[in-house]
């Protein structure tokens, strides 16, 4: 990349983060312009400095952990215009290498390597072979809104997310067309932390073992009781209502079993999909 976008994506990334904020449903707990308490606390140890609220954080301090934690973490300046923009918020809003798995699941197939989250070669080399940074923009813009819908806090910060990631796909393929860019605007719950955390749980599938598992023993007794009828079959008073039994357990035990494999596929169904949103699998 020839010029460095750096500050213009900085400037749009501030915009977006806003000031100070202290959400307790905010996994980022206390905030300042982006940068949480508990990244602050790390710089400043870093550099030998004794703690202190982020409220307090400095101008060339803010500047340094942007650059250092995140611009240059998703190698910014290796990046098409566009997408530097775009992988950078993500890295902010959701940690770099969070945002740079999304990039590799967005430019499958080309990219064959691990959905890992390091900017290597193979990232690289797939990016120079992608000529549409418009339509690669959108896949990681889309990429990222399936992560954030399987999180268990999109109820609470989604519709601010949702506008967040819709500004920054328009200036990402603004960027990336040769054209000026909109300016980035704050928008409320836009600015909490999105971590992998807080990803919603998957469904268990321990009520659909039990479910067939008492249609396996329903259909067991049945049999058992069908016997039962057989040898009791002259006495056809008992016999009557052993039949009335044995078709009401099996058709319970039928609904069971089935009823139990159908909610089996589906919880195994949405764990694949939770798996794919969250980068544990190719996507």
């Amino acid at each position: 990349m020839a010029v460095s976008r750096e500050k213009e994506s900085l400037a749009r990334v501030l915009a977006h983060e806003g000031g100070y904020s202290n959400n307790p449903k905010d996994p980022g707990g206390a905030t300042m312009k982006g940068v949480t308490q508990r990244v602050y606390d790390a710089y400043r140890k870093s550099k030998g400095l004794s703690m202190r609220s982020v409220k307090g954080i400095q101008t060339a301090e803010l500047n340094e952990i942007y650059d250092r934690q995140y611009w240059d973490a998703v190698k910014g300046d290796q990046l098409p215009a566009g997408v530097d923009y775009v992988v950078f918020d993500g890295g902010v809003n959701s940690g770099p290498g969070r945002s740079i798995m999304w990039l590799q699941q967005a430019l499958r197939p080309a990219y064959k390597g691990p959905i890992d989250g390091v900017m290597g070669v193979g990232t690289l080399a797939a990016l120079q072979a992608n000529t549409n940074n418009d339509a690669l923009i959108d896949r990681i813009c889309d990429t990222r809104m399936n992560f954030l819908r399987h999180l268990g806090t999109f109820p609470t910060f989604g519709k601010g997310w949702t506008a967040r990631v819709a500004e920054v796909r328009a200036i990402g393929k603004a960027w990336a067309s040769g054209e000026t860019p909109m300016v980035a605007n704050f928008v409320d719950d836009g600015q909490a932390k999105a971590m992998v955390e807080d990803a919603a749980a998957a469904p268990s599938t321990a009520p659909a073992d039990a479910a067939i598992g008492a249609g396996g023993g329903g259909l067991g007794v049945s049999g058992t009781l069908q016997g039962l009828q057989e040898q009791l079959s002259p006495l056809s008073y008992a016999s009557e209502w052993i039949t009335k039994i044995v078709v009401i357990l099996a058709l319970v035990s039928a609904l069971l079993l089935f009823g139990g494999a159908a909610y089996r596929w589906y919880a195994n169904r949405k764990a694949q999909r939770l798996a794919a949103a969250m980068g544990a699998v190719p996507a």
